[in-house]
């Protein structure tokens, strides 16, 4: 079932289509979760609650909107709700002062090598920035997961988190800074910096 047919299905209340939704999202949902809450048994919870309100407020989806920006808003306004609620609040930053500033976890993807020498060290790194991801907010570590693990253009990361691309841009920017910090310099992280696309 290809996406339109899926959201005009979804949108009749057909459970064929809510059951196929579920299977084909629920590894990127539940590893988001898992990224942004940090344990197992958060991310099931997150992951239960994000597809009982699909399932419930299907109708506010916009139809031409993208299905999986849709889906990730959901997942990481509820993550945060579940931060919230567990009396871990992210940092009130308002979009003005974000602006201004622009000018680990199993989700993580498993990174190509060549030989175990390699492997060890990337096994070794994943781990690492897995740790400096814990260092980040949870808006921080969202946009940074999306673009760089999902490879998302700022644009989708904007449309899926509900945010300003200048937003965007201020998170991605201040948590590639911190994870080269807490990483030890860029050489550590090649390849991972703020992009303007």
């Amino acid at each position: 079932m290809d996406e339109n047919a899926l959201i005009e299905g979804m949108a009749r209340g057909d459970q064929r289509a809510f059951r196929e939704f579920v299977e084909r999202y629920k590894k990127k949902v539940y590893y988001l979760a898992l990224d942004m809450a940090g344990n197992p048994v958060d991310a099931e919870d997150i992951s239960q609650e994000v597809f009982l309100k699909v399932f419930r407020s299907f109708a506010t989806f916009k139809k031409g909107a993208k299905l999986g920006s849709w889906l990730y808003r959901v997942t990481y306004n509820a993550s945060i709700d579940h931060l919230r609620r567990k009396g871990n609040v992210p940092e009130p930053v308002g979009d003005d002062v974000l602006d201004s500033l622009s000018q680990g976890s199993t989700g993580l993807p498993s990174m190509p090598v060549k030989d175990p020498a390699q492997s060890a060290e990337s096994s070794q790194l994943q781990a690492r920035i897995a740790r400096a991801l814990e260092t980040v907010s949870p808006q921080e570590k969202a946009v940074f997961l999306l673009r760089h693990y999902d490879g998302l253009m700022l644009k989708d990361i904007a449309a899926s988190l509900g945010l300003s691309i200048g937003s965007v841009k201020s998170y991605l920017f201040r948590a590639v800074r911190k994870l080269q910090k807490e990483l030890g310099g860029s050489a550590v992280i090649s390849g991972v910096e703020a992009p303007h696309d």
